[in-house]
């Protein structure tokens, strides 16, 4: 890594751009919509970490900071810290943490890849989400592990392959009008980088840690109260944007409606309800 990036604290200049640009403000003003879509997951990761009430909890990605307060619930006595890349996110985490008067709450922007941790400082790590998007996964991880203390723990959740979540078999009916079909590739760099099978695994082996473990979690979420709502809500994040930018105006909204249609046979009683597959790791800091 160069030492420029180095010194700023940021090894991703792409993901900082992203989530301090578009992403970043999408996904804070929404912030209420998309842990409708992910809370799901929560319980499983919340379980898998085996948080005390003492323990030093870190967030890696923790976006908008739901799961950070989700921790520091679990630890009265220790400590969450949320760590982020995003102003904006990490801005809303902060006003909910202050809402819900979280006194055991920090966020910290940084990049987990390089970002100084004091070593041993956490018994735990954890994230959803957060830890498919580092441009050198094994240093980023190595160096989660040396913010753990010995015997520390670490469990997350990431996407598992893309024809494995409902709005991705959403997506793929705008083939022909976006080009979706460079959106996903596992082990690609982006959301579906740690998708396939023991992928995270190895690398995780690879940065340090032991007892590495990878089971399949499904969950349904709430994508909007319509067809309609919930295909303006995906293709206006940062993915969909980006797709919608490649074409033009009269593209752009045959896909709005070619969307709606496809999401329309998951809607019931008021909510669009779709599945997304992950893989739910744990592992372990070993002990000397």
């Amino acid at each position: 890594m160069d030492q420029a990036n180095r010194a700023d604290g940021v090894a991703n200049k792409d993901q900082e751009r992203a989530w301090n640009g578009y992403e970043g403000a999408y996904w804070a003003r929404h912030q209420d919509r998309w842990d409708a879509v992910n809370d799901g997951f929560n319980q499983p990761l919340l379980d898998a970490a085996g948080i005390g009430p003492r323990d030093r909890v870190l967030d890696v990605g923790c976006g908008a900071g739901r799961t950070t307060r989700l921790a520091a619930r679990l630890a009265p006595q220790g400590t969450a810290v949320g760590l982020d890349l995003s102003a904006p996110m990490l801005e809303r985490a902060r006003a909910s943490a202050a809402e819900e008067r979280a006194a055991n709450v920090l966020f910290e922007r940084g990049d987990a890849q390089v970002h100084p941790f004091a070593p041993g400082g956490f018994d735990v790590a954890l994230s959803r989400y957060g830890v498919m998007f580092f441009a050198d996964p094994r240093a980023a991880f190595a160096n989660v592990g040396r913010a753990l203390r010995p015997g520390g723990r670490l469990a997350f959740v990431c996407p598992a392959r893309p024809e494995d979540n409902d709005w991705f078999r959403a997506l793929a009916a705008l083939r022909g009008i976006l080009p979706v079909e460079e959106f996903g590739a596992p082990g690609a760099p982006g959301m579906f980088s740690l998708a396939a099978p023991g992928c995270a695994s190895g690398i995780l082996a690879a940065s340090g840690f032991e007892a590495v473990d990878s089971v399949r979690v499904e969950a349904f979420g709430d994508w909007g109260r319509d067809a309609g709502d919930a295909a303006a809500f995906l293709l206006d994040s940062g993915p969909g944007r980006h797709l919608l930018d490649r074409v033009g105006p009269t593209e752009a909204g045959r896909a709005r409606r070619s969307l709606a249609d496809a999401l329309g046979p998951y809607e019931r009683g008021g909510a669009v309800r779709l599945r997304s597959s992950c893989w739910l790791v744990t592992a372990g800091k070993p002990a000397v």
